[in-house]
């Protein structure tokens, strides 16, 4: 606990500064909302700390473990192992070697997490030419400030460490020839993670490059092929993660119905019957629950306050053009939508535990978010569009023209 005078103001500093390596000069006026925003994470992962010490979730056990590993053991699981086994490898340094408390720990993740808020904020900022305001309140960046957006992302584990490979890897796609290292690395750990998330990246932002419409035949082609071939790479490592038998229908069917009975057992405290709920209900029930009749502590009116501004948010945007907008959108923002689309589709059906639906949709969240921001954004395109389409004209034949 000692060193958590040296560790934890050390944390916040790197946090601070880490938007002064990323900002144009131009985009410095950002910086004081960054400032407040990474301060407010921080204070989500002293919550999160509270919440979750002493046996309180599995980031307390990631962090016990790795106390209690031994450097053979971390060789292993660091070199072959996945999921769990290697997040516990990655703790092990910071909470082994350099002999982090828990407390220091959680403010370790919150600052990678950190990382994770200034890319997607910095991506929304560089694809989104305007904002709005709905109900008198001005949409960014208030949006970003979501209590459950920075919780889930500040806390020792795989939830953290993966919302920031994905706002990496995002990023890093915003110009993919400079920035091929952080895509390196993003892919890399998401797949010693969850490699099922990397492959959902894979195929979505796939998917928004062949499509795009600005793509030769030629560029398509290759693109799909290394798409495909990337696909087939990571699908066996996918297969096993999730110990799912046979490349079928059938077997991701049996895998989706077995995760759903798990997880929608009487002992989930948080648990939810989805089994016989619609699609269309399923996938609201995965973006926007618990709602305020799933709430049973003060953890879950937070949740509820949150999910009905999104609600309100969405429901906003879908009353614009968002076909329209979603057509118009740069390469990255339709590859956020794919991605979710990809999400949802998968997690949707198998997750019946409101608790973990607020965990894996956390890494969706920012796609969500941006891709309704830039609805707005296309909605006042057109509306200015227009008023200049209807400003009168000047003669051309007077001599000013000639």
């Amino acid at each position: 606990m000692i060193l958590d005078i040296l560790y934890i103001p050390l944390f916040i500093f790197l946090a601070l500064q880490f938007p002064k390596l990323l900002l144009f000069d131009s985009e410095h006026i950002y910086y004081p909302i960054l400032t407040k925003l990474i301060l407010f994470h921080f204070v989500l992962g002293i919550a999160y700390f509270f919440i979750t010490n002493n046996y309180g979730g599995d980031a307390y056990g990631h962090w016990l473990l790795a106390t209690r590993m031994d450097y053979a053991q971390f060789l292993s699981d660091i070199s072959s192992g996945e999921g769990t086994a290697f997040m516990r490898a990655l703790n092990f340094i910071p909470a082994n070697l350099l002999k982090m408390s828990y407390l220091s720990n959680t403010m370790f993740y919150s600052m990678l997490g950190s990382f994770g808020i200034i890319y997607f904020f910095l991506i929304a900022v560089r694809l989104v030419p305007y904002n709005t305001v709905i109900n008198g309140y001005i949409l960014f960046p208030s949006i970003f400030f979501l209590p459950n957006l920075h919780f889930w992302s500040a806390g020792v584990g795989k939830d953290t460490t993966l919302f920031l490979c994905i706002g990496m890897f995002v990023y890093g796609l915003m110009k993919p020839f400079q920035r091929m290292p952080l895509i390196a690395i993003s892919m890399f750990l998401s797949m010693a993670i969850r490699p099922h998330v990397t492959l959902f990246l894979v195929v979505g932002f796939g998917l928004a490059y062949v499509l795009g419409g600005k793509v030769s035949p030629f560029q398509r082609f290759l693109f799909s092929a290394v798409m495909i071939g990337v696909g087939i790479a990571i699908l066996p490592s996918v297969m096993q993660f999730a110990k799912i038998e046979e490349v079928s229908v059938e077997g991701f069917d049996k895998f989706a119905t077995a995760k759903a009975d798990a997880l929608s057992g009487a002992t989930a405290g948080s648990s939810v019957d989805i089994s016989s709920y619609p699609f269309p209900l399923k996938v609201l029930t995965f973006w926007f629950r618990p709602f305020f009749f799933d709430v049973r502590n003060i953890n879950g009116l937070i949740a509820s306050l949150e999910n009905l501004v999104l609600v309100i948010v969405f429901v906003k945007a879908m009353r614009t053009n968002p076909i329209g907008a979603f057509k118009a959108a740069p390469f990255v923002i339709k590859g956020l939508v794919f991605f979710l689309i990809v999400g949802t589709l998968a997690f949707s059906q198998s997750l019946g535990n409101v608790g973990i639906m607020i965990r894996m949709r956390n890494m969706f969240l920012p796609g969500l978010i941006i891709y309704l921001m830039w609805v707005f954004s296309y909605r006042q395109f057109q509306i200015r569009s227009q008023k200049k389409q209807l400003k009168p004209q000047p003669d051309k034949s007077t001599d000013a023209y000639r």
